[in-house]
């Protein structure tokens, strides 16, 4: 598949010449097992050196997840959820953790999700916690806090460092894939342009370059031409000034 990177090589130039660092981070959500896709996931991250946060559900992990996990120093485990289960109304957009949900239910629900986790993967898991649908209503974040996460992640950039007190944003923000067409690659140029778009707001102020920007994928639904988009992305990107960001722990990049 050729695509034509040359927006964000230019880009890169610009943040080059500025001496700007580009931090990056890279989420994968919706892992239960060990498959194929996931071998797939971790040979990619292997080849390219940028390790991935990925978002595991508790409720439904199994042990030989977090052995395959083991096997390797790039993929970083974080909490996603605890079901994945859509338990808005049927007017409402989806969500585990909407505005409607009881508090106790949901202390209960976060605070279970990590120590099943915590069981699993031990102290390789990060205390992230990943919404499922990417949505989780302000009123939970005290639920987050009392069971001893310190990282909250989304999606789009955040409007603030913290989106709680001890409770840090770090948001994905470039997601190849469209999910009202069957899954599929959205057109390359379409990302390629937003992602200048994201890169530009970025080195000119208008966004937080002290968040990292967050590349989102999905292992287990990924076509061919996602993996090729995917694997040309970290590759254009990585060629850049930037610093490869596992959680709150920075790499840097000669």
């Amino acid at each position: 598949m050729k695509i034509d990177w040359t927006p964000v090589v230019d880009e890169l130039a610009h943040w080059r010449q500025a001496g700007l660092t580009l931090p990056i981070w890279w989420r994968d959500d919706d892992a239960i097992a060990p498959t194929p896709a996931l071998d797939r996931l971790i040979a990619l991250s292997e080849a390219v050196q940028v390790p991935v946060h990925l978002a595991v559900i508790p409720k439904t992990a199994t042990p030989e997840l977090a052995m395959r996990v083991a096997d390797t120093d790039h993929l970083i485990p974080v909490v996603h959820g605890w079901a994945h289960q859509n338990l808005a109304p049927q007017t409402a957009k989806k969500a585990e953790f909407g505005d409607t949900r009881d508090l106790a239910e949901v202390t209960q629900d976060v605070q279970n999700g990590l120590t099943r986790l915590q069981s699993l993967f031990g102290p390789r898991l990060k205390r992230m916690f990943v919404p499922p649908w990417n949505r989780i209503a302000p009123m939970h974040f005290p639920a987050l806090t009392k069971a001893g996460y310190k990282t909250l992640s989304t999606y789009t950039p955040r409007n603030a460092p913290f989106a709680a007190q001890g409770l840090q944003q770090i948001n994905t923000h470039l997601d190849p894939i469209n999910w009202r067409a069957g899954k599929t690659l959205i057109a390359p140029e379409d990302l390629v342009a937003q992602l200048v778009t994201l890169m530009v707001d970025r080195r000119t102020g208008k966004t937080d370059n002290d968040e990292p920007l967050g590349l989102l994928t999905h292992h287990l639904v990924h076509d061919a031409d996602i993996w090729e988009f995917t694997r040309q992305l970290l590759e254009v990107l990585t060629s850049g000034p930037v610093t490869f960001t596992a959680t709150l722990n920075e790499r840097r990049k000669p």
